[in-house]
């Protein structure tokens, strides 16, 4: 008897968990992991890459995180002093020129580890450091290694070249288009889920450009940067002087400032208006330097407030063209614009259920406003508010309550992929910091989720040309064409910071991670232990180590990873020997996991299925290659592994995605018909496309690209289900 054929493609679908596997579309998935559907394929998940390509490869990490200068050495290599803020601890970095200091000791004037000649201390109780036998006359760098709590963009008088400002919890920086310095001497108290909601508006005058910024903390009050300096803005709005001290979000609307969910000191004692709208005068809000006047309550024509009808906090808000829709926790409000000068807004109601619960969830597009709300992944179009996961609808829920997890989420728009991510922390685990990032294709409403530590996400615009000498992945880690849009000077990239106080760039032409985990220190032994402070992995990851010194076995090298507590991982079975001196780094190398549809294709003729072999569609890639398993009348027995154990089957179940020595003409096709035979007889039959443990650890296999772009299966109907 012939096969019948049938054909998955295009492939649009994407996730969807809504309803059991074997009634999902065929182009659907039970589990995309680290995979995402775009324009009718499926590819491998968005990479990343550090920001400064321009310097070598080991020193790299300098350039792309967060640093300060705190000093100059003499001519003798000698420096000494003590780094700002309050916050002094294991795990913090300097740097002379390419020399790296590692803090590996708690207490007064202890040793740091040191990539290079001379000796260096450092107290984690004060901050004081001193170097001697440092190269002379270099800058001396300090890595306060705090997670990064904003990545705002500066509206500046340039025409589309704006730069970045970052956040840490306690500094703001800049990025020169080489590296990142310090930006202003202002200073931060806030904690590390207190994170940076800034906005661009005028200052005194209307040609100058301020950024407001506010980490929702009262001692830290509200400032702006006028681009050389931070001023604090701590507005009196009566005759009484009490004043505006923070607020959780700021906007411009309507020739106004906007100070949303405020804070307020009245009578010497803060008052939280969590469902309150404070504006400024029409024109300049720093009027008189300091606000004074600007905000005034009880001068006709100057400032005033509005509290929304409802007790709920306002949690975040974004502009739907000319209107302003702010979400509560648990209802959605638009602020009308009434033309009154003396009341000039209103609260308008626009749905009573559903709201919002992460402020910085909100992603604008130009006929609706989407959150992440406590029921749901909401989507706001000015008349109505409706949720857009109804293929996921129990993901939301996924998200970790605990250590302020909902305050964590933190979402953005990718225009040159046409899709949208927002990083959540798990509540499959029990992270501080954000460990997944959930994805969602904008174009034609499908789902996926990839395995990421990303605490903020923004808008950076390169500098310069990249070039392939530039470039940080090989020819076969990069997919992207020689004339990409991606590799342009001020193309608009996607930037993402971690809990340590890297930013790194989002790639999604690149198919590995950046090595952005920091290794503190390594204890060598007969299983070799890692030191990553809050390295956010768990038991199912794997890492490679890269660019370490005194203990260089590791390097280049992936394994599997075992958690021993937050700040330190282990290599079981894996031996080492030596002293560690500093400046390695690790790389979360993902596994793409993908679970299909459970097929039948034969299942409303009450007929079991047999299907011999699927024929994949892949693009050709030098060295690539994938696992494909199978599970038959929806149990979680796995073919392969069962076939395996018994000799029942022949093979390994590899796709190879690389040409075939065989088939001269494969090196030159862009994509490649390869089989993978089953032998797979059942009720469904359920494919899973992922990576094997011998394949993750082998460097040129788990750092290849992968996309499918169809599926052929081979079947046939065999024993009636129903006899």
């Amino acid at each position: 008897m012939a096969y019948d054929r049938f054909l998955i493609a295009p492939i649009n679908t994407g996730l969807e968990t809504d309803v059991r596997p074997f009634l999902i579309p065929d182009d659907a998935f039970a589990r995309l992991q680290n995979a995402y559907v775009f324009r009718g394929r499926v590819r491998k998940r968005f990479g990343s890459r550090l920001m400064n390509t321009g310097v070598a490869t080991n020193i790299q990490q300098l350039f792309s995180r967060l640093r300060i200068q705190v000093n100059t050495t003499d001519a003798g290599g000698n420096a000494a002093g003590i780094v700002p803020g309050a916050i002094f601890k294991v795990g913090q970095l300097f740097s002379i020129g390419s020399q790296i200091y590692t803090v590996v000791t708690p207490g007064v004037a202890q040793p740091m580890l040191n990539t290079g000649a001379g000796a260096a201390t450092y107290s984690t109780t004060n901050g004081a450091y001193t170097f001697a036998g440092a190269p002379a006359l270099t800058a001396v760098f300090w890595y306060p290694s705090e997670p990064v709590m904003g990545l705002i963009t500066f509206e500046s008088l340039a025409i589309s070249n704006e730069p970045v400002i970052a956040f840490d919890t306690q500094f703001a920086y800049l990025y020169t288009g080489v590296a990142w310095v310090r930006a202003g001497t202002a200073v931060w108290t806030g904690n590390n889920a207190q994170f940076f909601w800034g906005t661009t508006y005028r200052g005194d005058e209307a040609y100058e450009n301020f950024l407001f910024v506010t980490n929702f903390n009262p001692p830290d009050q509200i400032k702006y940067w006028d681009g050389a300096a931070w001023t604090t803005i701590n507005p009196v709005f009566d005759a009484a002087g009490d004043t505006i001290e923070t607020c959780r979000i700021i906007l411009p609307f309507k020739d106004r400032l906007l100070f949303l969910n405020t804070v307020e000191n009245i009578g010497g004692i803060n008052r939280s208006f969590v469902n309150r709208c404070r504006f400024s005068q029409d024109g300049s809000p720093v009027e008189a330097g300091a606000g004074i006047g600007a905000w005034l309550e009880d001068v006709s024509g100057k400032g005033g407030y509005l509290d929304a009808p409802t007790k709920e906090n306002i949690i975040t808000a974004q502009f739907l063209k000319d209107r302003l829709i702010v979400y509560f926790e648990e209802s959605t409000w638009e602020l009308v614009f009434t033309g009154n000068q003396i009341l000039p807004f209103r609260w308008n109601q626009l749905n009573t259920e559903l709201g919002a619960e992460s402020t910085f969830s909100q992603v604008p597009f130009d006929k609706y406003v989407l959150g992440v709300g406590n029921v749901g992944i909401m989507s706001c179009n000015g008349s109505n508010v409706d949720r857009i996961d109804q293929l996921i609808p129990d993901s939301v829920f996924e998200i970790h309550n605990g250590n302020d997890g909902v305050v964590r989420v933190n979402g953005i728009r990718d225009y040159f992929l046409e899709l949208v991510y927002w990083s959540f922390p798990s509540a499959n685990t029990d992270p501080v910091f954000p460990n997944r990032v959930l994805v969602y294709n904008y174009k034609n409403g499908a789902w996926a989720f990839n395995d990421d530590s990303i605490t903020v996400f923004g808008y950076y615009q390169t500098q310069v040309d990249t070039t392939w000498a530039q470039a940080t992945a090989t020819w076969g880690e990069s997919n992207q064409p020689w004339s990409s849009g991606q590799l342009q000077s001020q193309f608009r990239d996607i930037i993402a910071g971690n809990q340590e106080g890297f930013v790194f760039i989002v790639d999604g032409n690149n198919a590995r991670n950046a090595p952005a985990l920091q290794i503190t220190n390594i204890t060598p032994g007969a299983s070799t232990v890692l030191t990553i402070i809050d390295h956010n992995l768990t038991n199912e990851d794997y890492v490679i180590v890269e660019n370490a010194l005194g203990i260089t076995s590791l390097n280049d090298l992936i394994f599997p990873v075992t958690v021993v507590d937050v700040n330190n991982i282990r290599f079981n079975g894996v031996a080492t020997a030596g002293t560690y001196t500093g400046r390695g780094t690790v790389a979360r190398v993902s596994n793409i996991d993908i679970l299909t549809k459970q097929y039948n294709f034969y299942l409303d003729k009450g007929r079991n299925a047999y299907i011999p072999k699927v024929d994949f569609y892949v693009n050709r890639t030098t060295n690539g290659q994938i696992t494909i398993d199978s599970f038959t009348s929806s149990s979680s027995i796995s073919l392969l592994t069962g076939g395996q154990a018994t000799g029942a089957i022949v093979g390994n179940s590899i796709l190879e995605t690389s040409p075939y020595a065989t088939v001269p003409l494969e090196n030159f096709q862009e994509r490649i018909w390869h089989p993978v035979y089953l032998q797979a007889d059942g009720e469904v039959i359920q494919l899973r496309i992922y990576m094997t443990p011998a394949q993750l650890t082998t460097k040129i296999i788990a750092f290849s690209d992968f996309e499918l772009n169809g599926m052929m299966f081979y079947a046939m109907p065999s024993s009636y289900r129903f006899q």
